[in-house]
């Protein structure tokens, strides 16, 4: 995991310098294997980045055991309910009789990230209005208060969906994954999060 780091730290040195990328500005986000990369990242490379945005995915249990950031990150965690191969309450990723790992369940990796950043105090709990009462899910945002103002926490929990990018389309079938949230993109909501942070502004509040 070290040397694959430091790969990881050399492609944004290269962007940096070679495609002029703001270096105060680099957002890892994932779905699925994406999102235990965009952890993986945020516990190594937490100085080199502004903020992450994993999607259906937790916390992997072997790399939670080590996951010492080495500074506040902003998190946005995205996951469905209903998800059947990265299960909310965690344990066992499997795809079909294939076991892929274990992982946390979500409240399990929302903790650790808010233990991470030194946030104390509950969450503020909303419900988006049913955008689509056909799509069979809600959206239920979690606002962690307590954090400091440069180590946001956010929950977005899909209830009802499944192993799926909200606001796109099942690439297996909606049998194998579950149901696709029509009540947000979320893209958009991951690049609104993205711009409220800066990894310069976190740094000189630090």
């Amino acid at each position: 995991l070290r040397a694959r780091s430091a790969a990881e730290m050399t492609q944004i040195d290269k962007l940096v310098r070679e495609q002029r990328a703001d270096p105060d500005r680099v957002y890892v986000t994932g779905v699925s294997n994406g999102a235990m990369m965009s952890f993986r990242l945020g516990c190594e490379l937490a100085d080199r980045l502004a903020a992450i945005a994993p999607l259906a995915g937790s916390l992997v249990t072997e790399q939670a055991a080590r996951c010492q950031p080495a500074r506040p990150l902003p998190l946005l965690m995205i996951n469905s309910t209903d998800d059947q191969l990265v299960p909310w309450e965690g344990g066992s990723v499997r795809f079909g009789r294939r076991k892929l790992g274990n992982i946390l369940s979500v409240p399990e990796t929302i903790a650790r990230w808010l233990a991470f950043n030194g946030c104390h105090g509950g969450p503020t709990v909303t419900r988006d209005p049913d955008r689509d009462p056909d799509d069979g899910t809600r959206v239920r945002r979690e606002h962690y208060s307590g954090c400091p103002r440069t180590a946001e926490v956010v929950l977005l929990a899909i209830e009802g969906g499944g192993h799926t990018w909200p606001g796109g389309s099942p690439a297996l079938g909606e049998g194998k994954v579950g149901k696709v949230s029509r009540e947000i993109d979320a893209a958009e909501e991951i690049w609104t999060f993205f711009r409220r942070h800066a990894r310069a502004a976190t740094a000189a509040r630090e």
